[in-house]
């Protein structure tokens, strides 16, 4: 094996079947087939569809990759698979096909996990991790801050959402406003034709709830303070404004995340803070994330929007790292876990 191991990987955690190849720290090809049109309908991921949709999709998505890159899958050194968190039944499809992989080409297999391989993409976007780096990520399902020292096994989780986290919550919101799923880009659309006039509540920022949540979010009262606003004025036969509320609410996300974010770097010390996850593609929270890290002196990565939701090349990214850095590969029997915890970085 080459000290620059060509490494495919696999992600399917929810709605998106992502095969991506890396070349030690470049990467070859991130190929996506994403099944988010079918769920609009149902307003949410439907785990049964999603793991259908992975099923289908899973071959087309890894030849396609293949020729993308330009290699053949005898040429891979490994094989690496979001083995979780995530919808256990999307989870099942795609280690199940690393697996057949693994078994079939004679290669080592690695299950990573999927919150630090969102840590992990931004290697192959801005180089190697400085070590150690504060990441705050924020999704559909997940809002933590983590410290890594080491990406590939020293992951220790300082804070996450204790409901609701950042993305599900701009998705009620956009429903709410008659916006369509996923509503996060549709809210940034809409919050840049408008004013921040309203003043929705930022949680677990004051007095006790901060003492003892000192680094965690929780979204869910904003969501239904967001609701209650515009169902008063609803009642009330005013049109509501929807760019203004759009701009509000994302302000008041955006604020907490970033806020929380840069105070923990400055208390533990940590000068290099990243941002990845779904909602990192919010134009708002990649601007005030960069001036308040300017003005605190860290040095901020953020990843390209693609590279931030789900896909293929974040797993290759840490499955990579994991052969270059001589960690050994996982069982051929390791499981599909929904509940892996952040420090288990490998399965």
């Amino acid at each position: 094996m080459s000290d620059e191991p060509l490494v495919l990987g696999i992600e399917t955690s929810c709605d998106e079947t992502g095969v991506g190849i890396v070349r030690g720290e470049t990467l070859l090809v991130d190929a996506i087939a994403s099944s988010v049109d079918e769920h609009a309908r149902f307003g949410g991921v439907v785990p049964e569809v999603a793991s259908r949709a992975h099923l289908e999709a899973m071959v087309p998505t890894i030849e396609r990759a293949c020729a993308g890159a330009g290699v053949r899958l005898e040429d891979l050194d490994a094989i690496a698979v979001t083995a979780g968190p995530g919808l256990a039944g999307a989870l099942m499809v795609g280690v199940a096909s690393a697996k057949a992989l693994a078994l079939a080409l004679g290669k080592p297999i690695y299950g990573v996990n999927h919150l630090a391989a969102h840590v992990a993409v931004d290697i192959v976007e801005h180089g190697p991790l400085p070590e150690p780096v504060l990441a705050m990520l924020v999704s559909g399902g997940h809002s933590s801050l983590l410290l890594v020292p080491d990406v590939t096994g020293d992951v220790q989780p300082l804070g996450a959402t204790i409901d609701d986290a950042a993305g599900e919550a701009f998705d009620k919101v956009a429903r709410v406003l008659g916006l369509p799923f996923p509503g996060g880009p549709h809210i940034d659309r809409a919050a840049r034709d408008g004013e921040i006039t309203i003043d929705f509540p930022r949680g677990l920022t004051t007095g006790r709830d901060l003492e003892r949540h000192r680094f965690d979010f929780s979204f869910s009262g904003l969501k239904t303070a967001v609701a209650r606003w515009v169902e008063t004025e609803r009642r009330a036969g005013r049109t509501v404004p929807v760019a203004e509320v759009a701009a509000s609410f994302q302000e008041a996300v955006v604020d907490v995340l970033t806020r929380k974010a840069i105070r923990a770097c400055v208390e533990h010390g940590v000068q290099d803070m990243q941002i990845g996850g779904g909602v990192a593609a919010n134009s708002r929270l990649r601007a005030l994330a960069q001036e308040r890290a300017d003005a605190a002196g860290i040095r901020l990565r953020v990843p390209r929007p693609g590279l931030c939701t789900d896909n293929g090349a974040m797993v290759a990214a840490l499955g990579a790292q994991f052969v270059m850095r001589g960690r050994e590969p996982s069982r051929l029997s390791l499981p599909a876990d929904s509940s892996m915890p952040v420090t288990e970085v490998r399965a």
